[in-house]
């Protein structure tokens, strides 16, 4: 069965893209939300990067009431152990996946892109990355937390092992607890992954000097 690619606002850049990045946004968010950072990232025209932000699919969140919105995944409890549901976790996991095939596909390599998401995003790409067999160029996750983080040792790959993963986190986070981004950057970390860790003095969202984090690192992973 071929599935539907997810939708996405695409931005290019203004020569061949080389490289690629696709970043997934938070809960009720769309790929609108974050589109625009790309400018203020500032990246040189040399590095041609082609941004994806995709649109998560519309569905019911038990925590809102069951009112449909875009999501990744249903949220039935906000309790630390259960958060994300797994089964979700790994239907968009495979939607992103067959997203990324179709960067390859187009010409890509798998080594030039850089799966970025924000809160449940971010829970995309750290399910994501840890179990894939196609080598990344790096992972970020901001403001987020890992689903299930004691199935990683039994399902973790080695592909993705050396991959930078840059995560970052609001220290007054008061929807995702900055513990529990911390406690998937150790869940990493303990499982042989190169992840690294930094707070900044905001709420949950980004703020300036994060965005300048992500843009040299960026350059640094993509050179």
């Amino acid at each position: 069965m071929t599935q539907q690619l997810l939708p996405c606002v695409e931005i290019n850049p203004s020569t061949t893209p080389d490289a690629c990045v696709i970043w997934l946004h938070g809960l009720g968010d769309s790929g609108h939300g974050f589109a625009p950072i790309v400018p203020e990232l500032k990246l040189p025209e040399s590095m041609a990067v082609k941004f994806l932000f995709p649109h998560a699919p519309e569905r019911p969140v038990t925590i809102n009431g069951g009112m449909r919105m875009r999501a990744w995944y249903d949220i039935k409890s906000l309790d630390f152990e259960s958060r994300a549901d797994l089964q979700g976790v790994k239907e968009s996991a495979e939607q992103v996946e067959a997203l990324i095939e179709a960067q390859i596909e187009s010409g890509i390599p798998s080594e030039r892109i850089v799966l970025a998401g924000f809160s449940q995003g971010g829970v995309i790409a750290l399910h994501l990355a840890p179990r894939t067999t196609r080598k990344f160029a790096g992972v970020i996750a901001l403001s987020t937390y890992m689903c299930e983080p004691s199935l990683l040792a039994s399902e973790a790959t080695d592909t993705n092992r050396e991959t930078p993963i840059m995560m970052a986190h609001g220290e007054q986070d008061e929807v995702v607890p900055v513990f529990m981004g911390n406690a998937a950057f150790k869940t990493l970390n303990e499982n042989g992954f190169k992840a690294t860790w930094q707070t900044y003095t905001m709420q949950h969202n980004v703020c300036m000097q994060e965005l300048n984090d992500i843009s040299a690192w960026l350059q640094k992973v993509l050179n």
